[in-house]
């Protein structure tokens, strides 16, 4: 039997989002988000309210990095989920995390999470607080990457966020292949 549970933010899973910016010092930042998901094949999408210090700093630099969060680095993460960098000077710092500068956007990369997205502002709608910016590269870790130059997602070992129970969870095993499996019922 089935139970109604009302409305609410029930996709599963929701990943876990590492936004990074530079603060005006150039000092870096970053924040969590676990509202994201690809737009499009170069575009990602994350609802972030106007009110974070995160989002004032990439409307100025017009950039940011989405780092996936890796269950390595659970608690660091969860801090920088539950401090605001209105309200903590070196908030980064205090996380234990380091950064370096993108290659590619004006935003650091967080060097302890092995995969980053890194992106420019193509807009922003602040009623909605929806953010789209467009992927100009993507950075890993080589630890990540299996024989042929492709993430293992097992090696990455990304963490999803539970809106129901306020857990994080880890990605657990491959269970099938895509566009490949269901060919068997044709």
């Amino acid at each position: 039997m089935r139970k109604n549970l009302g409305a609410k933010p029930f996709i599963f899973p929701q990943p876990v989002l590492v936004i990074g910016s530079y603060n005006d010092d150039g000092s870096a930042n970053a924040m969590v988000a676990a509202w994201g998901c690809m737009a499009d094949m170069n575009k990602v999408a994350i609802y972030v309210a106007a009110s974070h210090k995160s989002m004032e700093n990439i409307l100025k630099r017009k950039s940011f990095t989405v780092a996936m969060a890796n269950a390595k680095n659970v608690v660091a993460v969860d801090y920088l989920g539950v401090v605001s960098g209105n309200n903590v000077v070196g908030k980064f710092a205090k996380s234990g995390f380091t950064a370096a500068k993108s290659e590619f956007v004006d935003a650091p990369v967080i060097a302890e999470l092995p995969l980053t997205l890194e992106c420019k502002v193509e807009s922003y709608d602040a009623e909605a607080e929806l953010l789209l910016g467009e992927i100009v590269n993507v950075s890993a870790d080589e630890f990540v990457l299996d024989e042929a130059g492709k993430v293992d997602m097992t090696k990455l070992a990304p963490i999803c966020y539970d809106p129901s129970g306020h857990g994080y969870f880890a990605i657990g095993a491959k269970v099938g292949q895509a566009f490949s499996d269901g060919k068997n019922l044709k």
